[in-house]
């Protein structure tokens, strides 16, 4: 226990999934959380369970007037912010050719775009504090293709790339920001079982998203919540610029 003991964790789309899973995990390992998400869906019990413990702010992530008040306030009422965790994300079930440009758009500016202005405002705020951890969630469909998450993959592709030239400005500014990204499979979440839910057969692309990976299950988000934990620790001092890999085994095939 206390293994971010003392310091201030902010976490996008926490009111669900893995969001909200890693702040639970960061709340009980000694952090200061502030858990961000949309206000239509910060009313969820979710959120709510958490108000005692947590502070709890509507962020849009694809708004950079939002970030710049929601950093700029944490930082002034708590001194600092050692931690963030870009959870936020959506997903689009089709491919290239039946992906309309508006549902491109609308998917980039919450999944890249979004990912972008936390790592922007993390290190205009980080760097003055003395550093700090960035965690970005990408995907496995971020490393591997996917022909039927054409614009989902784009996405989670930047976020990866992004995560990399973030980590690599920080260190050779000599900033003391870290900044990696988790790469999971098919995780039990609400934005999972949406997508099924959308499906012509629901129960066939469950099935066939739990078969996936060779352990042959779904990931539960506290599964990828101790990921994010270790990468927002000083146990992870050393790691930077790295993509965690939490599928399964399904990119070892």
């Amino acid at each position: 226990m206390g293994r971010v003991e003392g310091k201030v964790a902010l976490v996008t789309g926490g009111a669900s999934g893995i969001g909200l899973a890693a702040a639970n995990l960061l709340l009980d390992e000694g952090a200061k959380v502030v858990l961000t998400d949309r206000e239509s869906a910060l009313s969820a019990p979710g959120p709510e369970s958490l108000r005692e413990r947590a502070s709890i702010r509507s962020l849009d992530v694809t708004r950079e007037a939002d970030w710049i008040a929601v950093t700029d306030t944490v930082a002034a009422e708590l001194g600092r912010i050692d931690i963030v965790v870009n959870c936020a994300g959506v997903v689009l079930l089709k491919d290239i050719e039946t992906t309309a440009l508006e549902e491109w758009r609308s998917l980039m500016a919450v999944n890249l775009d979004g990912t972008f202005l936390g790592c922007k405002h993390a290190v205009r705020v980080m760097k003055d504090c003395g550093g700090g951890s960035i965690v970005n969630m990408s995907s496995v469909a971020g490393i591997i293709g996917s022909g039927n998450l054409a614009a989902y993959s784009a996405s989670k592709g930047g976020v990866r790339l992004l995560t990399k030239s973030v980590a690599l400005h920080c260190a050779r500014r000599g900033y003391n920001i870290r900044c990696n990204s988790v790469h999971p499979s098919f995780v039990e979440t609400p934005m999972l079982r949406s997508m099924i839910e959308s499906a012509r057969d629901p129960k066939k692309l469950e099935n066939n998203f739990a078969q996936a990976a060779p352990l042959g299950r779904l990931a539960q988000p506290e599964e990828i919540a101790r990921t994010i934990l270790f990468l927002a620790s000083d146990e992870s001092a050393f790691t930077t610029g790295a993509e965690l890999v939490i599928d399964g085994g399904l990119t070892a095939a």
